[in-house]
């Protein structure tokens, strides 16, 4: 890893630990806070675009696991952006043809991508919202009948092991 490299991972690292932090704003009935989480979320996008401007996609064999891991982080919350979204599923798509990136962690993008774009998801990763028994329902799925094989394929749970987890107790 080059200086460069290092402090960009630290950077990227840093912006994660941060979004973590702030990750309650996000559904705040707060509009203050609300906006502060969109805000957070912006700088970290356009800061991550930049990045991928001058690096491409932030890959643990060059930046470590966990900038690697914060990257994601990011462009997943980048909702409001979806130039960033989309140019990240690009590389992203690349770096795990090349073996270089995850799988499981561009399937779950791509998901966030295609439902913040208002199309239909792939792998049922996101949630829309729940039902009259408070489960959770997913945004409408392309091939709904072959969303747990598709999710099998790289490497996700299946659905109803997931949303089992995100049930009422």
């Amino acid at each position: 890893m080059t200086d460069d490299e290092a402090r960009l991972a630290g950077e990227l690292v840093a912006m994660a630990a941060e979004d973590h932090a702030a990750t309650a704003l996000a559904h705040s009935e707060d509009v203050a806070e609300r906006l502060a989480w969109r805000r957070l979320t912006a700088r970290h996008g356009d800061r991550l675009d930049e990045i991928m401007d001058g690096h491409g996609w932030p890959t643990a064999d060059r930046f470590g696991a966990d900038a690697a891991r914060a990257a994601w982080l990011i462009a997943q919350h980048a909702d409001h952006q979806l130039h960033v979204q989309r140019r990240a599923v690009e590389l992203m798509t690349a770096a795990v043809e090349s073996g270089a990136a995850s799988v499981r962690d561009l399937a779950f993008l791509t998901d966030r991508t295609l439902t913040n774009e208002g199309r239909e998801q792939i792998y049922g990763t996101q949630i829309a919202g729940v039902d009259a028994d408070g489960g959770p329902v997913p945004w409408p799925c392309r091939e709904p009948d072959r969303v747990d094989a598709l999710r099998a394929g790289v490497g996700i749970e299946p659905f109803a092991a997931y949303t089992a987890r995100h049930a009422p107790r």
